[in-house]
């Protein structure tokens, strides 16, 4: 059997998102989907994807969703806060399920992906050469889906899939997680908010909005523009509160509605009035009188004013005006964190390794994050032991397995701080008492300022995470760094870049997998105005060009006008999923090998530690993914029936339960304090993996 494909269990945003992915790297995939592939369309359930997040997506993706002019936050009828949006900055906010349904479309159209509907997962082995999962069918479509002549082998009981890695995508109920035995602690119903989806004309256009305490009830509405007229509002409930009756709800959408109305006409009239005031003021004194309110600002009026649009609903009166309800439900917000996200040659992702959604952190964008990161790492880890043309000589053992172990550090960390911080400003925010100051840097931006911070992806609780302390960051010692405005591990800014063909775009359309699986990009102001042929042959690009040509992994040359904190002619080192690895004087071009090997894992100072402690003749032993695990686990749900497939062997180990003690990380540690609060620390310590045998 073939098995080279990487095997996904789950059909969801991050399960679809890493095959999508994997296929723009080269690398095979299945996706086995416990569904009938049918996604049911609901439009309370939407997502809000980051910037840095939507643009790796495919423009199919991006097309259905909405940005935002303006993000407003209010206390009462008091603005607080207000930010500004634009397309790069603002997030995109679509409904979760055109999201699937846009990425399947992507994958029909990858010959390197494919989807197995009606496929239940219900056993899973590892042995030093890969995986196999065994599904029942659930739909005679199963077969048909799988395809001919692939990596699976079909029997009357079920399906065997065989694949060099297996990732569990299949949510919060992870049937991966399980059988590998990981525990998912955490705290449950942290918060609640009813939600309905309705097709209206509210007093302000293309503007998102958070209201605290609209009528001084304490109580928290959110507002948030989806495409063709539609919103989604989220009215904050007690996190273990009674059910939502719908007409409780529909209660909720006529007063929220008519108070919003009311406001504006208020509003409204108060303008007209002040208005007048200051023409009859402008008559008496002999002044012209101001144009509009924009102006006396001190802002050109050809832009129109920052105030929010306020337009009384015409022939409504104070009434809410017409809308109609398309979807209703209730969002319930958990905080639950994996153990270890991963196990030999087996990986978690998306929900199935952390849930959360409490303070507007979005656990889709979250689960994206988890792919972008996987993908090119096991996509390096696959061409690696394919020995795929372009991809230079083979990394050793230890340095695939210090890459694939990079994503539970990197990933694992970033989602244990983020859950770290709202777990101590939930309380505060949600005032049960405390003080922001004493618990959260930056605490006296206030409550409205974190929630807004939240809910735009910015701050602790959404920003993307800067991973400072990667093991794929070369050292100092290896480098001769110079100053950037991005720290090593963090984000890069997109700016606008020029590939050597002379196409424009900007930095970030190039990532997850488009640009190949390292970025190089050069700092040259002055080439924006010349055609690429004048300076493709000038100065240091050809000796540029031929080293980023000679890495042992796919790169691609990129020059961009300027880059902030940057100087002329510095090198920016970027990884496929945007984050730096470092910044160099352009004449070093020696050492952009140092961080290809550096991104591949190869870490010199352990390789020579481990040579220095291992005994002359002795080979050291890994379990995992490179090197294998001795002998074979498996893990049943079911105890599955079924032949196995032809070259398994028998007499497999059976293990169940909790196994949480093998293959289990430590970065990350959860527990309890003393009100029954789950805790989340970042304690950082060796990487613990699975000893099989």
């Amino acid at each position: 059997m073939n098995t080279s494909e990487v095997v996904i269990v789950g059909a969801g945003p991050t399960g679809l998102a890493l095959s999508l992915t994997l296929a723009r790297y080269g690398v095979p995939s299945v996706v086995l989907d416990n569904t009938t592939g049918d996604v049911t369309p609901r439009a309370a359930r939407s997502c809000v994807l980051r910037p840095d997040t939507a643009a790796w997506l495919p423009d199919t993706v991006r097309a259905y969703g909405t940005r935002w002019n303006r993000w407003s936050t209010w206390r009462r009828r008091q603005r607080s806060h207000e930010v500004e949006l634009d397309a790069h900055t603002s997030p995109l906010h679509l409904e979760q399920h055109v999201l699937e349904r846009s990425l399947r479309d992507a994958l029909a159209e990858q010959p390197l992906a494919r989807i197995a509907t009606g496929s239940h997962l219900d056993l899973l082995e590892q042995d030093a050469d890969g995986v196999t999962a065994h599904t029942r069918t659930r739909h005679p479509e199963t077969t048909a889906a799988a395809g001919s002549g692939a990596a699976h082998a079909q029997h009357e009981s079920g399906v065997w899939w065989r694949g060099s890695f297996l990732v569990g995508c299949d949510g919060a109920r992870s049937t991966v997680r399980k059988l590998l035995g990981v525990r998912f602690p955490g705290r449950t119903a942290v918060e609640r908010h009813a939600v309905a989806a309705l097709r209206a004309e509210l007093p302000w256009e293309d503007e998102a909005r958070l209201y605290r305490e609209p009528g001084g009830d304490g109580s928290e509405i959110t507002a948030r523009p989806l495409p063709g007229g539609v919103w989604r509002l989220d009215w904050l409930l007690p996190p273990r509160g009674e059910l939502v009756t719908p007409e409780q709800l529909l209660d909720r959408v006529d007063s929220t509605l008519k108070h919003w109305h009311r406001t504006a006409a208020e509003a409204h009239s108060a303008d007209g009035d002040r208005a007048d005031r200051e023409d009859g003021t402008a008559a008496r004194s002999g002044r012209p009188a101001p144009e509009n309110r924009s102006r006396v600002r001190g802002t050109d009026p050809s832009l129109g004013s920052r105030e929010p649009r306020a337009h009384p609903p015409s022939g409504t009166g104070h009434t809410g005006g017409p809308y109609e309800l398309l979807d209703t439900g209730v969002h319930t917000a958990h905080q639950r964190l994996a153990r270890s996200w991963r196990v030999g040659r087996a990986f978690l992702a998306g929900d199935a390794a952390h849930v959360m959604g409490a303070l507007g952190l979005q656990s889709v964008d979250e689960g994206l994050r988890d792919a972008a990161n996987l993908a090119w790492k096991l996509a390096l880890a696959w061409h690696d032991a394919n020995g795929s043309p372009g991809h230079g000589h083979r990394a050793h053992r230890d340095s695939t397995e210090n890459l694939l172990d990079s994503y539970e550090t990197e990933r694992r960390g970033a989602v244990v701080a983020r859950l770290r911080a709202v777990d101590q400003a939930l309380p505060l925010v949600r005032r049960e008492g405390g003080s922001l100051r004493a618990l959260l840097p930056g605490g006296t931006r206030g409550h409205l300022g974190l929630l807004t911070e939240g809910h735009l992806g910015q701050g602790q609780f959404g920003a993307p995470a800067a991973y400072a302390r990667s093991p794929l960051t070369p050292s100092t010692r290896s480098v001769d760094a110079v100053p950037a405005g991005t720290a090593p591990g963090a984000l890069v800014q997109d700016v606008p870049v020029t590939a050597l063909d002379g196409s424009r775009g900007r930095l970030w359309h190039h990532l997850g997998g488009q640009g190949g699986e390292l970025l190089v990009v050069l700092v040259a102001p002055g080439t924006g105005v010349w055609d690429s042929r004048h300076w493709l042959t000038a100065g240091l690009m050809p000796e540029l060009a031929a080293a980023v040509d000679a890495l042992p992994i796919r790169a691609q040359l990129l020059v961009a006008e300027d880059y902030p904190g940057a100087a002329a002619h510095t090198v920016l080192v970027v990884r496929p999923d945007g984050h730096l690895v470092a910044s160099l004087p352009a004449a070093r071009t020696g050492q952009l090998a140092t961080c290809a090997d550096a991104v591949r894992g190869h870490r010199p100072e352990l390789a020579a530690q481990t040579a220095a402690k291992t005994p002359k003749g002795a080979r050291p032993s890994r379990a995992g993914a490179a090197g294998g695990t001795a002998g074979r686990t498996r893990t049943s749900s079911t105890g599955a029936g079924g032949d196995r497939p032809s070259g398994s062997r028998s007499g497999a180990s059976r293990s169940s339960g909790d196994r949480s003690s093998s293959g289990r990380s430590s970065s990350g540690r959860s527990g309890t304090d003393r009100s029954g609060r789950a805790r989340f620390s970042g304690e950082r310590s060796a990487n613990a993996r699975a000893r099989h045998g």
